[in-house]
């Protein structure tokens, strides 16, 4: 027999591992959806006017050992030193059992935001432990879960403070002490806002002055205060005073709670989180609870399910700003949930006892240290410390630093003549001996161990004191609970995750892989430039594909989510027109359908929205538009638009929006978040837009995390690139996120995903998205009308399906979300942008396989709505009503008018694998009015467990 070869290339990443479909399964999924080829697709639904003229070239695409090669060449360029520069980033150790069950665990990287609580309990848990710890830690009654990082948690504290407190003043008072960069983030966001900022000692106080104060404790040259007399004085002028707190800190030290704080922030990062060069790391807040609706991000909150089991949710929905859009005064909408679950779980990992330790080694090594520099003639302040020191070193500063560095250290240069020193839970004596051999100190590090924290700062309260942080310190029963935890959620890695614009795609294992190396996750965000190098290359390497692929001309990697992408691309454009001297332009016009950030992003840098109509067809009502630019023509600032619309349609008239924005003087910001129906097939830049933000987290494979972290770096044209955010550690300013490049250790995702795509294979994926979408349209549109669609029939990367015509007969579009559970699905995005409906997006990654169980879950479904609609059954007798259905539901009484096997086993669903919800569905109403956003007792599990 004649041998015959293949021409099967094993190691084609695009098309063998992250696009989906197979070239067959294609072919009959054009099929169905009638047409000849992808091409011609692709030509029927992206307008040619709108098409780049170029194919993106990046090169020959790598394989995954190539990729893994270059990775580790490039992040062999960094060098990794200890620093001990502090100033709010700290050198940790992830307990490996965290690192391994949680950090590399695709069922905890790759959920979504646990808007479907039946669905997300594990999460949920898991970020209520976080809370408990925080509200615990504080001092105060509520925390949330969580916020981007130390520097914005403090800015979002600043304007939570001003529409709070009873003050009339618009003055804010800034501690000199806290970290610079803390300072500039709150700066930034206050300029907009009209803010005064006021910096200056805590003794310059004049609390009857201001609207409310914040304070750093320990402060960033190590000093530690009592705030209580400022609190008090605050109070009295019905002030709001607030304390940015290190949570390792507070294992020692009186909390803020104590001190009459009403808010709390600060970073969690020191609690088991890679320092990451800057990022992702969790961010918390903390208040009194008189303040907790005014505070921003998400409130886990515990509910009772429809059997009166306990269950978690995200409570006090309303809050949420894509309600609130141009009265909202935040627009934060991702958090740091794996981070903040990675934080959670190393105290429940060390429990009380075992975080007591940690922080009182710090310390004892921190006066050790500090007793040893004394020793030697130098001035070291303060006298009493929790972790920080600053010496005066005079002229021989340079020279010190240089020297540490020859020993592999990183210290902190501060002003012209001190060198800030800060220890952490990995310092040894043998880091001790090396900073004193810097500063030419050849004295043995002594035995022994003395502590000296002022008296009237010690702290006397307990905290974590709940069951949960003391039962499972044994490594073996401790990857139990975060089995049980993961076995709880859907995530990726179980099926498919429909939610439109979300873009829930594969987040490649390979991909992934470079985050763990130490050589990108050890590096301090302030080290000097020339230690590194290897992260120089990927921003720089990262962002030229970003500008190839979105035609413009430069990138701010600065800001850490999609909404902080928004307000530094809308800062940016503010400030080109201060620069040309049209500050007055304050008018930002924003169709009705835009995602709720955008209002609340306008109104963050201070501009009046106005809102524009959709036309019947769902495009931007142009006539409209025209008119509303007419009329704020001298005041226009910008408009935003999301491309393509929110309705998952090309719009053909998008260039002429933009020329329309351009005549009267404004700027066009282009909503990043569909960008997976536009890589190599159409650039922004060429459209008209001004500047973009992109979910890296979305269209370049950064996994959600369970609702966090997420990338949103901006794209702008050339005339915008002075006006970009700056950072004070590089000697700018303006900065609008903690860390120059934002969340840095998790760009190389999103690189390897561009290597190893290529810019064929990246093309390929947007046509494939575009064809799987249309595929489940094709499928689902005799039983489901698909709400909107371009000329000649068709959609973009993502559907909406119109549900609302079965409120008719009771049944309604949450009915239909937690049917889907049932099924092993999340379900599609719910209500939104159009009330009632359900927005699907597949991505590429998925296989014709898992498009169809959806499709017949789907169906399934719909037969069951049919059976409502004729009167066969009442939707309250249906299975609609009663899902999602639990294992308590299958070994229980069953006296229902459909069977067990409809009720459990229904179309989509395993029969072996079976996803199981763990609850049954969850009473919000219940949970807001019975608040409880700390875990309960133990007891309680017990009775609802009986």
């Amino acid at each position: 027999m004649t041998f015959t070869p293949t021409d099967y290339d094993a190691y084609d990443f695009a098309n063998r591992r992250h696009i989906g479909p197979s070239p067959a399964e294609m072919k009959d999924m054009l099929d169905v959806i009638g047409v000849g080829s992808l091409d011609d697709l692709i030509d029927r639904t992206v307008p040619k006017t709108i098409r780049q003229e170029k194919p993106l070239d990046f090169g020959a695409p790598l394989s995954e050992s190539q990729l893994l090669d270059r990775m580790r060449a490039v992040a062999g360029k960094n060098k990794v030193l200890t620093s001990l520069i502090g100033q709010g980033y700290h050198n940790t150790v992830t307990p490996p059992a965290i690192q391994r069950n949680i950090f590399e665990n695709p069922a905890w990287y790759t959920a979504y935001t646990p808007y479907q609580p039946e669905i997300s309990q594990g999460r949920l848990e898991a970020l209520l432990n976080y809370q408990t710890m925080i509200c615990d830690l504080t001092g105060l009654d509520i925390a949330n879960a969580s916020l981007l990082d130390e520097s914005t948690a403090a800015a979002e504290a600043m304007t939570m403070a001003q529409r709070s407190a009873k003050s009339k003043s618009n003055v804010f008072f800034v501690d000199e002490a806290c970290h610079p960069q803390n300072i500039d983030v709150i700066r930034t966001r206050a300029e907009p806002l009209g803010i005064e900022i006021r910096i200056g000692r805590p003794s310059d106080l004049k609390a009857d002055e201001v609207f409310g104060a914040i304070f750093q404790y320990p402060g960033t040259n190590g000093l530690l205060r009592d705030f209580t007399p400022q609190m008090e004085a605050l109070h009295a002028a019905k002030a709001i005073g607030i304390v940015i707190a290190d949570p390792m800190a507070l294992c020692l030290l009186k909390e803020p709670g104590q001190m009459g704080a009403d808010i709390a922030v600060g970073s969690t990062q020191r609690f088991g989180v890679p320092l990451g060069y800057g990022g992702p790391h969790a961010a918390y807040m903390a208040c009194r609870d008189a303040l907790k609706r005014a505070m921003p991000g998400r409130i886990v909150g515990v509910s009772i399910d429809a059997r009166g089991n306990r269950a978690y949710r995200l409570s006090l929905q309303t809050r949420e700003q894509h309600i609130r859009r141009e009265k909202a005064t935040s627009n934060v909408c991702t958090a740091q949930a794996l981070l903040a679950v990675m934080a959670s779980m190393y105290a429940v990992f060390h429990g009380p006892s075992g975080l007591k330790a940690i922080a009182q080694g710090i310390h004892a090594r921190t006066v050790k240290m500090a007793e040893g520099l004394r020793k030697a003639g130098f001035d070291v302040f303060p006298k009493k410390v929790f972790d920080t020191i600053t010496v005066e070193v005079g002229a021989f500063q340079g020279a010190i630093l240089k020297s540490a560095v020859e020993e592999g250290l990183n210290l902190r240069k501060v002003g012209d003549n001190r060198i800030g020193i800060t220890l952490d839970e990995v310092t040894t004596a043998e880091t001790i001996a090396a900073v004193w051999r810097a500063f030419g100190i050849t004295t043995p590090v002594p035995e022994g161990t003395s502590y000296d924290l002022p008296d009237a700062l010690v702290r006397e309260s307990d905290y974590l004191t709940h069951e949960i942080f003391h039962m499972n310190r044994a490594e073996t029963e401790m990857m139990r609970y975060m089995r049980r935890l993961s076995d709880r959620d859907l995530a990726l890695d179980r099926a498919m995750i429909p939610l439109g614009s979300c873009t829930m795609k594969l987040n490649a294992a390979v991909e992934m892989m470079p985050v763990s190396w130490k050589e990108l996750n050890a590096l301090h965000p302030f080290v000097p430039a020339d230690q590194a190098e290897g992260y120089t290359e990927i921003l720089g390497d990262l962002s030229a594909k970003l500008c190839e692929i979105t035609g413009y001309a430069g990138f701010s990697m600065q800001p850490n989510s999609g909404a902080q992408g928004e307000y530094a691309g809308l800062l940016t454009i503010r400030n080109y027109h201060i620069a040309n001297g049209e500050g007055e332009r304050d008018v930002c016009l924003i169709p009705m359908s835009a995602h709720g950030t955008n209002p609340a992003s306008a109104q963050m840098v201070g501009w009046k929205v106005v809102p524009i109509k959709s036309a019947a067809n769902g495009d931007i009502d142009l006539q409209d538009f025209a008119a509303k630019a007419h009329e704020h023509s001298a005041s226009l600032a910008a408009a935003m638009i999301t491309y393509p619309s929110t309705h998952g349609v090309f719009e053909e008239t998008v260039t002429e929006v933009c020329k329309i924005v351009h005549d009267h003087g404004g700027q066009v910001y282009i909503d990043g978040a569909n960008m997976n129906a536009m890589v190599g097939l159409s650039r922004p830049g060429d459209l008209g837009g001004d500047v973009s933000h992109l979910n890296l987290h979305k269209t370049f494979c950064i996994p959600h995390g369970g609702g966090g972290p997420g990338m949103g770096p901006i794209g702008v044209q050339a005339h915008l690139i002075p006006h970009l955010p700056g950072h004070v550690e590089q000697g700018g300013d303006r900065a609008v996120s903690a860390a120059p490049y934002g969340s840095p250790s998790i760009l190389p995702i999103s690189w390897a995903y561009c290597l190893m795509m290529g810019g064929e294979g990246l093309t390929q994926a947007t046509r494939v998205a575009i064809l799987n979408a249309n595929y489940i349209a094709a499928r689902l549109k005799d039983a489901y009308p698909i709400l909107y669609k371009g000329p000649l029939g068709h959609v973009a990367h993502e559907c909406i399906l119109d549900t609302r015509p079965f409120a008719d007969h009771g049944v309604t579009v949450e009915d239909i979300a937690k049917r889907l559970m049932d099924c092993g699905f999340h379900a599609p995005t719910m209500s939104w942008p159009i009330s009632g409906t359900l927005m699907v997006e597949p991505t590429e990654s998925e296989t014709k396989a898992e498009l169809d169980r959806f499709c017949d879950a789907m169906l399934a479904i719909r037969e069951e709505i049919a059976d409502v609609e004729s009167g066969k059954l009442t939707r309250d007798a249906s299975p609609l009503a009663h899902a999602p259905h639990t294992v308590e539901d299958l070994v229980g009484d069953w006296d229902r008018t459909y069977s067990r096997e409809q009720g459990c086993f229904p179309p989509g669903a395993f029969r072996v694998d079976k996803y199981w919800p763990p609850v049954n569905r969850v009473d919000n109403v219940w949970g807001d009015r019975n608040l409880t956003c700390t875990c309960p007792p133990m007891s309680d599990y017990a009775e609802a467990a009986e």
